[in-house]
């Protein structure tokens, strides 16, 4: 077989489904066509290098393993990890906004209220601090029994101790009072359930 240089081939400027690659495999003169070169191909533990771009949502593979990759901003329904979830920067790890709301308590201190979000802020009916623990309770339908309350005072003259005395699925009760004063106002509590299992 005569043999041509690269560079004598001619220049190719459309590839037709008839055309064909010859290779020489032990003295034998064989073709791989158009199909097998550009159709489907399977790359066997192929080394990429860097990719710039592309396309992987059609990957059919469950289980694929990235090393340290730089995901930037991104979104999902749901996060499993079996090791811890931190954040190194000034943004902190909490809730969206959209996962809080605010309610207003009526009638009096003890009596309940009702919203059905993982956080926010709960104003107090207007009425005098008091050194005598009083409690209300908070339905919620997103606390589960094993979940855990966090409160803290957002606003208010009177200085506020608050503790969280029961959680049942669906509510959680705030006991509070103050640690000194008698002011008339109403003051904000903020809370934020930590969702949390008991195994």
């Amino acid at each position: 077989m005569t043999t041509v240089a690269i560079s004598a081939l001619p220049v190719a400027t459309v590839i037709n489904a008839a055309d064909i690659v010859p290779f020489v495999q032990a003295g034998t003169t064989k073709s791989i066509s158009k199909t097998l070169l550009f159709t489907s191909p399977t790359m066997v533990t192929p080394a990429l290098g860097t990719v710039a771009s592309g396309v992987i949502s059609a990957c059919t593979s469950t289980s694929m393993v990235m090393v340290t990759p730089v995901i930037g901003a991104a979104t999902g329904t749901s996060l499993a990890v079996t090791g811890a979830v931190t954040s190194s920067g000034t943004a902190g790890v909490g809730y969206a906004t959209g996962a809080g709301g605010t309610v207003t308590q009526g009638t009096s201190r003890t009596t309940g209220v009702t919203l059905d979000k993982i956080s926010g802020a709960i104003t107090m009916f207007s009425a005098a601090g008091s050194i005598t623990p009083a409690s209300f309770t908070v339905t919620n339908t997103t606390v589960a029994a094993t979940d855990v309350v966090i409160l803290s005072q957002k606003s208010g003259t009177d200085l506020y101790a608050l503790l969280v005395t029961a959680v049942s699925a669906g509510s959680f009760k705030i006991t509070f009072f103050t640690t000194g004063g008698t002011t008339t106002e109403t003051p904000v509590f903020n809370f934020a359930v930590i969702k949390a299992v008991a195994a």
